[in-house]
């Protein structure tokens, strides 16, 4: 297992995990213009050349947000997302991030899990956040 920050030439992969794993995925556009933002960084891991896992973030002033967080079905309960999520905080604290946002499907409960693991709480819902009508729990883990 690898592990690197993403460069434009992932984003074709990541945009087919992204398609595989979630009803409303980030397409290749969406994910283009976050990472040529400034703002993003991303952390990606392979395995004889395939993407298993992957995350992304933007950093601005002291606060990150996690845009995405995905690990391929097949590599899912290894560990993989904790590392991701550990190379995202150590990004965001170079940058000089004091706390880290994100927001998860209120349904998803082994992303649920993952991230109360790493030292994620609840803030609040917002109702009817996605596409399909489901609610999102916005998150908070701070200091990283």
């Amino acid at each position: 297992m690898n592990g690197r920050a993403w460069e434009y030439s992932d984003l074709n992969a990541i945009a087919a995990l992204e398609r595989e794993n979630f009803s409303d995925p980030w397409n290749h556009r969406m994910l283009a213009e976050s990472f040529l933002s400034g703002n993003f960084f991303g952390s990606l891991l392979e395995e004889d050349g395939a993407i298993t896992a992957y995350g992304g973030m933007t950093v601005v002033g002291d606060e990150a947000e996690i845009q995405m967080v995905c690990t391929a079905e097949m590599y899912r309960r290894c560990g993989r997302g904790g590392k991701i999520l550990q190379d995202l905080f150590d990004e965001a604290a170079r940058r000089g991030a004091k706390r880290m946002f994100l927001e998860v499907r209120v349904s998803n409960s082994a992303a649920l899990l993952l991230y109360l693991k790493h030292g994620f709480r609840g803030l609040y819902a917002r109702p009817r956040y996605y596409a399909d009508g489901e609610d999102a729990l916005v998150m908070v883990r701070e200091p990283i």
